[in-house]
Parts: structure tokens; sequence; C-alpha cells
């Protein structure tokens, strides 16, 4: 497996993860209905969209990179 495929699987594999925890934590939050589960999923879910923006800007370069 070359470095730019693990890359891409690993951005794939992280933005799953973080929308997962934000899941999990507003799943907290609904039950307990403390705010710190709800900062947690805030900040997942914006760690999931920032991942989307960096994988889309890493498949841009990497179009112009031929290796």
């Amino acid at each position: 497996m070359s470095l730019r495929a693990f890359h891409i699987v690993f951005i794939i594999l992280s933005t799953l993860l973080s929308f997962g925890f934000a899941k999990w934590s507003y799943g907290n939050y609904l039950v307990q209905k403390d705010t710190t589960d709800m900062v947690l999923a805030i900040s997942g879910g914006v760690a999931g969209v920032a991942l989307i923006i960096y994988g889309i800007w890493f498949l841009k370069k990497m179009r112009k990179i031929i290796l």
C-alpha cells in the first residue's frame, strides 16, 4: 500500500471516528443533560467536517503530483 493510499484511508477512518464520537457524545447528552457532552459532540462534528475539507484538499493536491 502506498503512502498516498494509506493517507486517504487514514483520513476516511478518522472522519468516521470523529462523527461516531460526536454521535456518542450527543447520545450521552440526551441522557445526562451535561453541557460537557454537548461541547464534545459539537467538537467531534467540527473535527469531522474539517477532516472532510482536508481530505478534499489532499485529493486535489495529489492529482497534480504524479508519483
